[in-house]
């Protein structure tokens, strides 16, 4: 029965993180200082990492069908999340007063997408092979 519970739950958090990951663009026009980073809406880099958020969001809606079969893009989702947080909160006290607000946006929702995903995804399949 827990195992019906958790993977239901861990399609649900797919397809949750999946709508997120695919409004990054209008988050960040919401609340620019904790969704944006490097100058604005036009920025190149802003483009490019909205197109692969966006990207790795429709991929996970479309895996939620069979999690079983898509453990290399949770866990991909899982660490990258992790690591661009921890980059992320590196350069919040590198650059200063400008970025403090990405310590209450989207580092501690990619730590949320980690957590969640990490906790709801087989054991068995946490860490690729």
């Amino acid at each position: 029965m827990t195992g019906i519970r958790n993977e239901k739950l861990l399609k649900t958090a797919m397809i949750a993180f999946g709508v997120v990951f695919c409004l990054v663009y209008p988050l960040a026009m919401i609340w620019p200082s904790g969704w944006m980073w490097h100058g604005g809406h036009g920025a190149y880099y802003f483009q490019m990492i909205s197109g692969i958020y966006v990207t790795l969001g429709l991929f996970l809606i479309l895996a939620s069908r069979r999690p079983a079969a898509h453990t290399s893009l949770i866990a991909f989702t899982i660490w990258s999340s992790v690591v661009h947080a921890v980059i992320m909160t590196i350069q919040v006290f590198h650059d200063g007063a400008n970025e403090w607000g990405h310590l209450l946006g989207d580092v501690p929702a990619l730590l949320l997408v980690a957590a969640v995903l990490g906790y709801l995804m087989p054991s068995a399949a946490r860490l690729p092979a």
